[in-house]
């Protein structure tokens, strides 16, 4: 098997960018966010049958076994060519859980249909009224022999409508402080009492959903890293990853239709738009070189903390930014749905704008970071 780690970087590099122009479909490649499992399936068989769908994994369990360095350029190659994220709750988050605090069986039984496709997760965290404080989450799950039964309300949870299983946290003692009472569980979705409800996005998608869980049974065997500590097995899936929140590359796609736009509308000689143009491309190279420290200090093996919420603001706002000068500068042609009508069928620039809403508030609003940073480095009062 082949030993990614022994080859240098731009060899990986080289080999990564290989394999995406091999087989990864035109129109996976167009820089949306998500795309529906219809559409995206052939591109994730197409990642595990050549072993390229789980970069972090061991290779014992049919992962790429890629070293933090390894990882950071599968990202960046892969935000590079524009590929939309799908249904990456299994490989980003389930895997990793299982492997740090599952139990050899679950290991056993649940990494092997994550790769095959046969089990698809979404995330059942998030709930009205505890979004961005979690732990004030109501969902409940009792034990009944040797089964959880799950009540609650889950929203906001990207992927149901294709998904059929959730990985729940639920509450399971109401006596202690909330952080301590919850435990984390696997559910599968297809039986009675879970319902889904897509909920339609300003940009018309049905992108998430919210899911009614109703009497809904779990095994106790499907209960992660012990009971009444769930809290400590969702913190760790804010590993690694959390830091590609922070990364430039929607920006960059974004700066190059504002560039290209601009040409087309004829404002690319106006003093005033080339003005606002730089310093946003200055702000992004701002963001790039932020992030390149940081991938750097990760290469080198070190930790990192609360940099990944000036990281998440930096990018999401930047990216923002550029979207909504790129409306002002199409005119009239900016506000419309579809294909801009410019010469060359220039993408969808109203739904642009609309998408880059959602990164400043999916994984912590950007007020939320902002908060972190004041109370945990500035030391200000809550």
């Amino acid at each position: 098997m082949q030993d990614w780690n022994a080859l240098s970087d731009e060899a990986f590099r080289a080999a990564a960018r290989d394999f995406i122009e091999t087989h990864c479909p035109a129109h996976i490649r167009r820089g949306e966010e998500h795309v529906r499992w219809e559409q995206s399936q052939g591109w994730y068989r197409a990642m595990a049958a050549h072993g390229w769908l789980a970069p972090g994994w061991p290779v014992a369990h049919g992962g790429m076994g890629l070293k933090q360095a390894k990882h950071l350029i599968y990202l960046e190659e892969w935000a590079r060519a524009g590929i939309s994220r799908v249904m990456e709750q299994g490989v980003l988050n389930v895997g990793p859980v299982l492997l740090a605090h599952g139990t050899p069986e679950q290991v056993a039984h649940y990494l092997p249909k994550i790769i095959s496709a046969e089990h698809l997760w979404c995330q059942g965290f998030s709930e009205p009224g505890a979004g961005s404080d979690l732990a004030a989450l109501r969902t409940e799950a009792r034990i009944e022999g040797d089964a959880f039964i799950i009540n609650g309300h889950k929203i906001w949870t990207s992927g149901a409508v294709d998904a059929n299983h959730i990985f729940v946290l639920a509450r399971t003692d109401k006596s202690v402080r909330k952080q301590a009472g919850i435990s984390f569980i696997l559910v599968d979705m297809r039986q009675p009492g879970v319902t889904v409800k897509p909920i339609v996005t300003i940009n018309g998608d049905a992108e998430f959903a919210e899911v009614f869980l109703d009497d809904v049974r779990a095994p106790v065997a499907n209960l992660v890293g012990g009971l009444n500590n769930g809290w400590k097995v969702a913190q760790s899936l804010l590993g690694f990853e959390r830091v590609w929140a922070g990364s430039p590359h929607m920006g960059r796609q974004a700066m190059d239709r504002l560039v290209r736009v601009a040409k087309l509308a004829g404002r690319d000689r106006d003093p005033v738009t080339l003005d606002r143009i730089a310093q946003l491309q200055i702000d992004l190279a701002d963001n790039a070189e932020m992030y390149e420290r940081l991938a750097q200090e990760i290469r080198a093996g070190h930790s990192f903390g609360f940099e990944v919420s000036t990281l998440k603001i930096v990018a999401t706002e930047t990216y923002a930014r550029i979207t909504e000068l790129t409306l002002e500068v199409a005119g009239e042609r900016g506000g419309l749905g579809g294909e801009v009508p410019f010469t060359d069928g220039t993408p969808d620039l109203l739904r642009d704008y609309l998408t880059a809403r959602a990164p400043m508030i999916y994984g912590g609003t950007v007020q939320v970071h902002r908060n972190i940073l004041a109370k945990r480095v500035l030391g200000l009062p809550s």
